[in-house]
């Protein structure tokens, strides 16, 4: 796909790993429907940051925990720029959740925005670009979703239920829409991490470094440039897989 004048929809684009991915794709001339939920003034300074340099973008705001308006999210992507030829699932949600207290919230809030959104944001966005003729869908999965952490039960399970997913979308929207998965390790710190913390997971991974959000944009704009790469699970994450 040349990704000059496509449309991409990022979700979680205020800030962190979506961010990046939002700034790369509109530096390819894709412009960007930059979704976010509660980072309005982020998201508003995305806008600015890619309409300054003289491309285009929207934020959109829409609580992904809701399939109306995941469905109204992707109408008002398609009114605004009358196309949307790609998808980044990029939203998440992270955070601890030990075995013996989680609850029926965290549980739902984990799978509701990790997994059930990217289905149905899938769903809606992949049937405008059958109707176009193409399209791309990129999951921003975690190294978790293949080796579960500990005490982060429901999120290890989203994220291992999204490579299955990937994969089921894969030939249900085939051959028009290619559809990938990135299984990220540390990208970014965690919110909360401590400096000791950080050095521990570094020292964990082959490379001894920590990877960066442009990383991630840069294997996004593969799947996207690639037309023959399809249903494949990319782990970045430093070899950690293999320690």
């Amino acid at each position: 796909m040349d990704l000059k004048d496509k449309v991409g929809l990022v979700t979680g684009a205020g800030r962190r790993v979506g961010r990046a991915i939002a700034l790369d794709l509109a530096a390819h001339g894709v412009s960007v429907a930059v979704h976010y939920r509660t980072s309005q003034s982020e998201a508003a300074a995305v806008v600015a940051e890619i309409t300054g340099s003289g491309g285009k973008a929207q934020a959109f705001c829409a609580n992904l925990e809701h399939v109306a308006e995941i469905e109204q999210l992707v109408g008002n992507v398609v009114e605004a720029f009358h196309r949307i030829d790609i998808l980044i699932n990029s939203a998440s949600v992270f955070a601890p959740t030990p075995l013996e207290t989680i609850t029926e919230r965290e549980w739902d809030v984990n799978l509701d925005t990790n997994l059930k959104a990217p289905f149905f944001l899938s769903k809606f966005a992949g049937a405008a670009m059958r109707k176009q003729g193409a399209g791309k869908i990129i999951n921003i999965g975690d190294w978790a979703g293949i080796r579960p952490y500990k005490d982060y039960l429901p999120y290890s399970v989203s994220k291992s239920a999204m490579i299955g997913l990937t994969r089921a979308l894969a030939k249900e929207l085939a051959p028009e829409v290619q559809v990938n998965c990135i299984a990220l390790g540390m990208v970014i710190p965690p919110e909360g991490y401590t400096k000791e913390e950080v050095e521990r997971l570094v020292n964990r991974t082959l490379t001894k470094k920590m990877g960066s959000p442009n990383d991630v944009a840069r294997a996004v704009v593969f799947f996207c440039e690639t037309d023959f790469a399809t249903g494949v699970v990319l782990p970045l994450e430093g070899g950690r897989l293999l320690v």
